[in-house]
């Protein structure tokens, strides 16, 4: 036996155990989940009921990763409960987490709570304009992540909704504090269009019933449905009060659509959850959440609930239907 052959022998016995004892000994890496419309008990574990988490958990599947073994999470979920958010948030940073995907107002909560636990937005509404990072390019501090630009949509949204129902009548937009940005996007683009607009700000949930029978009462022409999480959380509700109002209503988020609502346009959530998971790699390999690039959606989601129509004896446009990426009969 030659004499390195021989020496590898000898060290074999000694060297293995001592890598598995490493392995094992190494801890999972602890990840932070907080999403605004979920309740913990359905983000929990390895096969969560959100299917937000289930997309991100794939995600981590996909590039290698094993529950348990490799990381496990941490979730809250805030119910569509905004009184809450700043109470989970504060129990997720005191859990000593190695990195937090969050989404909708729960970022702006944890700019104020930490500047050192990386962040990866799942979907920022407005990242830059809230201040939570530097530039798209160069986020420059502890977030980084996907934007969702769910606000910024809300001018094609209106045209959308405009070409379902022409007429001069207003738009009632339902919003709350949490989606002010929403609201002036929506504002500023009705200006430029000429568009009257009816402002229906909610606080929480009681708020909803009685803001559609102010949007019936000024005659509204349409709704858009903002994606505030009070109303996010009770999305079939939501649906279900625009067909008894007999309004045509576009959602800024498809899952109102899969409740039964009429038209949604936005990012494919499940995607940009699932993609939160490359980031959540690279921060764990040691990557700088400063230095990794805001990833903004490059597909867009136009979903048209046929059957909703129809219970509205509203006929969609042919010039709609062309552009939808899902048609639900």
């Amino acid at each position: 036996m030659r004499r390195r052959e021989f020496i590898g022998v000898l060290l074999a016995p000694v060297f293995w155990p001592n890598v598995l004892q490493a392995q094992q000994d190494r801890r999972p890496a602890h990840i932070g989940v907080l999403t605004v419309g979920s309740t913990t008990a359905e983000m929990t574990g390895p096969e969560p009921q959100s299917q937000v988490v289930k997309a991100f958990l794939s995600g981590m599947r996909e590039l290698g990763y094993t529950y348990g073994r490799d990381f496990v999470t941490e979730p809250r979920g805030g119910a569509g409960m905004p009184e809450r958010y700043a109470e989970l948030v504060a129990e997720v940073i005191a859990l000593n987490v190695d990195v937090i995907v969050a989404t909708g107002p729960m970022l702006a909560l944890l700019k104020e709570a930490t500047s050192t636990i990386p962040i990866v937005m799942s979907h920022g509404e407005d990242p830059l304009g809230e201040g939570l990072v530097q530039s798209l390019a160069h986020p420059g501090a502890n977030f980084t992540g996907l934007s969702g630009q769910l606000a910024e949509l809300n001018g094609k949204r209106l045209e959308l909704l405009r070409e379902l129902v022409p007429g001069s009548g207003p738009i009632a937009v339902i919003w709350d504090r949490l989606s002010t940005t929403a609201w002036r996007v929506a504002e500023e683009a009705a200006s430029r269009h000429g568009w009257k607009l009816l402002s229906l700000e909610i606080n929480d949930a009681v708020d909803i019933e009685p803001a559609f029978k102010a949007a019936v009462d000024a005659r509204a022409d349409g709704l858009l449905v903002t994606a505030s999480a009070t109303l996010f959380a009770r999305a079939k509700t939501v649906a279900d009060l625009a067909a008894k109002s007999r309004l045509p209503t576009v959602y800024q988020l498809r899952a109102y659509v899969d409740a039964g609502g009429l038209i949604s346009y936005s990012p494919n959530l499940i995607e940009t959850w699932r993609r939160a998971a490359t980031y959540v790699d690279k921060i764990l390999r040691g990557e700088r959440p400063a230095d990794l690039p805001v990833e903004q959606p490059t597909r867009f989601q136009l979903v048209v609930n046929l059957k909703a129509a129809k219970l509205l004896n509203l006929s969609v446009p042919p010039s709609i239907l062309v552009q939808a990426t899902d048609v639900i009969d």
